[in-house]
């Protein structure tokens, strides 16, 4: 009997009974387009019209208020740091996101858009500007954004620094604004000839022109909305962002007003997922499922088997969204299903007894013993029961287990049961489905074979409707705590 996993029994027990009973109840079904307390959004000003828009049609549709400061990007960020207040953040440029998930203040991310460096210039080019060292000329007036306040500048600043061409524009540069839209009203009122802009933004300007340079053939703003990590009210302000990525919401908008719409999913006030799992999974991850649905306000159809029945009804034309495997095989198999897998965790094949080991198992050969009664997984309707086969070859001891086996299940959940109420002399499951049985069960190690091991992805369905969706639940059981929810039941985690 290997005493090391004994022990290791004892610390999975407790965690693993309530993630079983918070799975028992109903899963939330909230809205979360009304209520009183407004969302609070911090915007950049390169922004402002578009947003402006979304949010009239936001209102209108639901009965919650949107509030929205604007100003430059960094500035806008130190805001969200300093005051600790806030809903939603949507920087010029998706730099600021990684800068504040970096600082821990910034969650989930919803892609929205995209916009090009341009130079604004007054109607008809009057100053004819076709390239960079016009704007640099004698008697020209060239303004632009603070690159360290505004994406426009910060990005204009690491493009010709990259060529070495900042220092020279830096010179000629005869005052620096605080925002995008400072510069373009700066052109507007004739106090200057020409700015470094978005193109986006002059949509909203009939009086300007802009003239694209080589210079900044590169010069992509990504846009992104993120949640603020301490917002008070995550289900609304992820109920606007996803409005506001919607390809029939706030997509449209941007289209309308000169961005790039990044794309997104269909819109629906409370979208329904499904995820197929295999059994063994279920303790490890229900507790992220609960809480994914909480905090974006969304429900979640959970489909717990074994592998080979869900891969069986894939196969018969059932489509989940995500499909999170128990073994790299049964993925493999329906493959054409679905975009690349992320490998999330490993589990372990071990050997699970009565406690105190009676019939003292210390090893696979010990289950040829005469008169022993055995219980294995399904060959064809788990990976449990697959990876159990490919165990037993590799032993050279498959015919002469097959021959004390008396029962084939589904899942090792019912293997443990069987175990329990005296069935079965010992199993071979997953050291996960041993959690919360230490009271009655004890493991022995499987050595020296290496298949024993199982490798469980996670892929993403090609036809689902709510890729970007899927995609922020497959981060959360990615996150930190789901890492150790895996580790608290016996898997070995994975992801990088």
């Amino acid at each position: 009997m290997n005493r090391t996993f004994i022990g290791m029994l004892g610390s999975l027990g407790l965690l693993a009974g309530l993630l079983f009973l918070l799975s028992q109840g109903d899963s939330p079904r909230r809205g979360s387009g009304s209520g009183t307390e407004p969302i609070m959004l911090y915007c950049a000003a390169s922004n402002r019209a578009v947003i402006e828009a979304i949010r009239d049609d936001y209102q209108k549709e639901y009965k919650r208020r949107v509030e929205i400061q604007y100003g430059a990007s960094q500035t806008l960020l130190s805001s969200v740091e300093v005051s600790k207040t806030g809903d939603l953040f949507l920087p010029a440029d998706d730099s600021y996101i990684d800068i504040g998930y970096e600082k821990e203040l910034l969650d989930e991310v919803f892609p929205l858009a995209q916009m090009k460096l341009v130079v604004a210039v007054p109607k008809g080019n009057p100053k004819d500007v076709k390239s960079l060292k016009d704007l640099m000329s004698d008697g020209f007036r060239f303004v632009q954004a603070n690159p360290d306040a505004a994406a426009v500048g910060k990005l204009t600043k690491e493009i010709l620094q990259k060529s070495g061409q900042w220092d020279a524009l830096d010179a000629a540069t005869i005052g620096y604004r605080t925002t995008v839209t400072d510069v373009a009203n700066d052109i507007v009122v004739g106090a200057a000839d020409a700015g470094v802009v978005y193109d986006a933004v002059l949509n909203g300007y009939p009086d300007l022109d802009f003239v694209e340079l080589p210079e900044f053939e590169d010069g992509t703003a990504n846009i992104a909305v993120s949640a603020v990590k301490h917002t008070r009210n995550p289900a609304a302000a992820l109920h606007f962002a996803r409005y506001l990525s919607a390809d029939d919401r706030g997509q449209k908008r941007y289209k309308e007003f000169g961005f790039r719409p990044a794309g997104g999913d269909p819109w629906k006030d409370t979208p329904e997922l499904s995820i197929y799992a295999g059994a063994m999974l279920q303790p490890a991850i229900e507790k992220s499922l609960i809480e994914f649905e909480q905090r974006e306000g969304v429900n979640i159809a959970r489909v717990y088997n074994g592998c080979g029945i869900l891969v069986a009804q894939m196969k018969a034309g059932q489509h989940p969204d995500a499909y999170f495997a128990c073994d790299a095989e049964f993925m493999q198999q329906v493959k054409e299903n679905f975009a690349a897998p992320i490998t999330v965790s490993e589990n372990e094949l071990v050997i699970l007894v009565k406690k105190g080991n009676p019939l003292g198992i210390k090893s696979l050969r010990d289950l040829t013993k005469p008169d022993l009664r055995v219980g294995i997984g399904h060959e064809k309707q788990c990976a449990m029961g697959w990876l159990t086969q490919q165990t037993l070859s590799e032993g050279g001891i498959l015919k002469e287990v097959m021959a004390n086996v008396i029962t084939q299940l589904p899942t090792g959940d019912m293997l443990v049961n069987e175990l329990k109420i005296g069935s079965l002399d010992a199993a071979v499951a997953y050291l996960s489905n041993a959690a919360g049985s230490q009271e009655k069960l004890d493991a022995v190690r499987i050595t020296g074979i290496e298949c024993s091991h199982a490798s469980q992805p996670f892929a993403i369905a090609k036809e689902t409707l709510y890729s970007h969706l899927t995609d922020r639940l497959l981060r959360k059981l990615q996150s930190a705590e789901s890492k150790q929810r895996f580790l608290d039941n016996g898997f070995v985690w994975k992801v990088d």
